[in-house]
Protein backbone atom coordinates (compact mmCIF):
# COMPACT_ATOMS: atom_id res chain seq x y z
CA UNK A 1 0.00 0.00 0.00
CA UNK A 2 2.95 2.15 1.27
CA UNK A 3 4.75 1.84 -2.57
CA UNK A 4 1.66 2.11 -4.28
CA UNK A 5 0.97 5.66 -2.71
CA UNK A 6 4.55 6.87 -2.97
CA UNK A 7 4.51 6.07 -6.59
CA UNK A 8 1.12 7.31 -6.85
CA UNK A 9 2.86 10.65 -5.01
CA UNK A 10 5.76 10.44 -7.32
CA UNK A 11 3.94 10.63 -10.63
CA UNK A 12 1.68 13.77 -9.78
CA UNK A 13 4.89 15.13 -8.79
CA UNK A 14 6.32 14.84 -12.08
CA UNK A 15 2.81 15.46 -13.92
CA UNK A 16 3.28 19.24 -11.87
CA UNK A 17 7.22 19.28 -12.88
CA UNK A 18 6.07 18.89 -16.64
CA UNK A 19 3.31 21.43 -16.58
CA UNK A 20 5.41 23.80 -15.29
CA UNK A 21 8.69 23.26 -17.43
CA UNK A 22 6.36 23.25 -20.43
CA UNK A 23 4.61 26.69 -19.23
CA UNK A 24 8.35 28.19 -18.59
CA UNK A 25 9.43 27.16 -22.18
CA UNK A 26 6.79 28.54 -23.24
CA UNK A 27 7.31 31.83 -22.37
CA UNK A 28 10.62 31.60 -23.28
CA UNK A 29 9.22 30.59 -26.72
CA UNK A 30 7.23 33.93 -26.52
CA UNK A 31 9.84 36.01 -25.68
CA UNK A 32 12.27 34.96 -28.05
CA UNK A 33 9.83 35.83 -30.68
CA UNK A 34 9.84 31.99 -32.04
CA UNK A 35 6.36 31.39 -31.06
CA UNK A 36 4.59 34.09 -32.76
CA UNK A 37 6.05 34.05 -36.40
CA UNK A 38 4.50 31.73 -39.56
CA UNK A 39 7.03 28.75 -38.06
CA UNK A 40 6.29 28.46 -34.84
CA UNK A 41 9.01 26.89 -32.29
CA UNK A 42 7.97 26.03 -29.42
CA UNK A 43 10.64 24.92 -26.94
CA UNK A 44 7.56 23.36 -24.75
CA UNK A 45 6.98 21.15 -27.77
CA UNK A 46 10.25 19.02 -27.39
CA UNK A 47 8.52 17.63 -24.25
CA UNK A 48 6.01 15.68 -25.82
CA UNK A 49 7.91 13.04 -26.66
CA UNK A 50 7.87 12.64 -22.08
CA UNK A 51 4.92 10.16 -22.61
CA UNK A 52 7.60 7.70 -23.90
CA UNK A 53 9.14 7.51 -20.45
CA UNK A 54 5.92 7.99 -18.02
CA UNK A 55 2.45 8.29 -17.88
CA UNK A 56 2.41 11.43 -16.01
CA UNK A 57 3.65 13.41 -19.04
CA UNK A 58 -0.29 12.87 -20.49
CA UNK A 59 -1.60 15.35 -17.65
CA UNK A 60 1.87 17.18 -17.54
CA UNK A 61 1.49 18.02 -21.09
CA UNK A 62 -2.25 19.12 -21.29
CA UNK A 63 -2.25 21.47 -18.09
CA UNK A 64 0.91 22.79 -19.15
CA UNK A 65 -0.54 23.41 -22.61
CA UNK A 66 -3.45 24.92 -21.39
CA UNK A 67 -2.02 27.25 -18.85
CA UNK A 68 0.45 28.48 -21.73
CA UNK A 69 -2.16 29.18 -23.80
CA UNK A 70 -4.07 31.08 -21.25
CA UNK A 71 -1.12 32.86 -19.86
CA UNK A 72 0.07 34.08 -23.66
CA UNK A 73 -3.59 35.72 -24.15
CA UNK A 74 -4.28 32.76 -27.20
CA UNK A 75 -8.04 32.83 -28.26
CA UNK A 76 -10.37 30.32 -26.67
CA UNK A 77 -10.49 28.00 -29.69
CA UNK A 78 -6.77 28.39 -29.31
CA UNK A 79 -7.14 27.18 -25.68
CA UNK A 80 -9.29 24.81 -25.75
CA UNK A 81 -8.09 22.67 -29.35
CA UNK A 82 -4.84 23.63 -29.03
CA UNK A 83 -4.18 21.57 -26.06
CA UNK A 84 -6.62 18.93 -27.13
CA UNK A 85 -3.97 18.84 -30.11
CA UNK A 86 -1.61 18.16 -27.06
CA UNK A 87 -3.40 15.71 -25.39
CA UNK A 88 -3.95 13.63 -28.32
CA UNK A 89 -0.41 13.37 -29.23
CA UNK A 90 0.85 12.79 -25.46
CA UNK A 91 -1.57 9.63 -25.17
CA UNK A 92 -0.73 8.39 -28.28
CA UNK A 93 2.68 8.77 -28.06
CA UNK A 94 2.89 7.27 -24.96
CA UNK A 95 0.76 3.84 -26.41
CA UNK A 96 3.93 4.07 -29.19
CA UNK A 97 6.84 3.64 -26.69
CA UNK A 98 8.01 0.68 -27.87
CA UNK A 99 9.44 2.49 -30.06
CA UNK A 100 12.11 5.19 -29.43
CA UNK A 101 11.81 6.78 -33.24
CA UNK A 102 8.11 7.12 -33.47
CA UNK A 103 7.90 9.46 -30.28
CA UNK A 104 7.49 12.50 -32.01
CA UNK A 105 4.97 11.48 -34.62
CA UNK A 106 1.63 11.69 -32.80
CA UNK A 107 2.07 15.10 -31.41
CA UNK A 108 3.90 16.66 -34.94
CA UNK A 109 0.16 14.68 -36.61
CA UNK A 110 -1.82 16.28 -33.90
CA UNK A 111 -0.97 19.26 -33.94
CA UNK A 112 -0.25 19.71 -37.54
CA UNK A 113 -4.14 18.41 -38.50
CA UNK A 114 -5.44 20.47 -35.73
CA UNK A 115 -3.87 23.74 -35.57
CA UNK A 116 -4.65 24.96 -38.88
CA UNK A 117 -8.50 24.65 -38.11
CA UNK A 118 -7.52 27.15 -34.90
CA UNK A 119 -5.27 29.62 -36.56
CA UNK A 120 -8.05 29.65 -39.24
CA UNK A 121 -11.51 29.87 -37.69
CA UNK A 122 -9.87 31.67 -33.80
CA UNK A 123 -7.48 34.15 -35.65
CA UNK A 124 -8.21 34.48 -39.02
CA UNK A 125 -5.29 33.33 -40.62
CA UNK A 126 -5.33 31.91 -44.40
CA UNK A 127 -4.55 30.20 -46.81
CA UNK A 128 -5.30 26.87 -44.63
CA UNK A 129 -3.52 24.83 -46.76
CA UNK A 130 0.07 27.22 -45.97
CA UNK A 131 -1.02 27.03 -42.08
CA UNK A 132 -0.78 22.90 -42.40
CA UNK A 133 2.78 23.88 -44.06
CA UNK A 134 3.85 25.84 -41.41
CA UNK A 135 2.39 23.96 -38.67
CA UNK A 136 3.83 20.76 -39.83
CA UNK A 137 7.31 22.43 -39.97
CA UNK A 138 7.50 24.17 -36.92
CA UNK A 139 6.35 21.14 -35.38
CA UNK A 140 9.06 18.93 -36.59
CA UNK A 141 11.16 21.47 -35.39
CA UNK A 142 10.01 21.41 -32.47
CA UNK A 143 8.81 17.79 -31.42
CA UNK A 144 11.25 15.71 -34.11
CA UNK A 145 14.37 17.70 -34.10
CA UNK A 146 14.44 19.17 -30.58
CA UNK A 147 11.79 16.79 -28.94
CA UNK A 148 14.21 13.74 -30.43
CA UNK A 149 17.42 14.90 -29.13
CA UNK A 150 15.82 15.35 -25.53
CA UNK A 151 15.12 12.05 -25.82
CA UNK A 152 18.26 10.67 -26.29
CA UNK A 153 20.03 12.41 -23.53
CA UNK A 154 17.02 12.03 -21.60
CA UNK A 155 17.28 8.15 -22.14
CA UNK A 156 20.60 7.87 -20.51
CA UNK A 157 19.26 8.83 -17.21
CA UNK A 158 15.76 7.19 -17.67
CA UNK A 159 16.45 4.77 -14.28
CA UNK A 160 17.30 7.98 -12.15
CA UNK A 161 14.29 10.21 -13.73
CA UNK A 162 11.63 8.26 -14.33
CA UNK A 163 12.23 4.96 -11.20
CA UNK A 164 10.24 2.23 -12.33
CA UNK A 165 8.02 3.22 -15.17
CA UNK A 166 8.31 1.82 -18.72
Amino acid sequence: MKNQKSNHTLLLVQAAMIAALYVVLTYIANAMGLASSAIQIRFSEALTILPYFTPAAIPGLFVGCFLSNILTGCAIPDIIFGSIATLIGALLTRRLRKCKWLAPVPPILANTLIVPFVLLYAYGIQPLWLSFITVGIGEVISCGVLGMLLLIVLEKYRGSLFPGQS
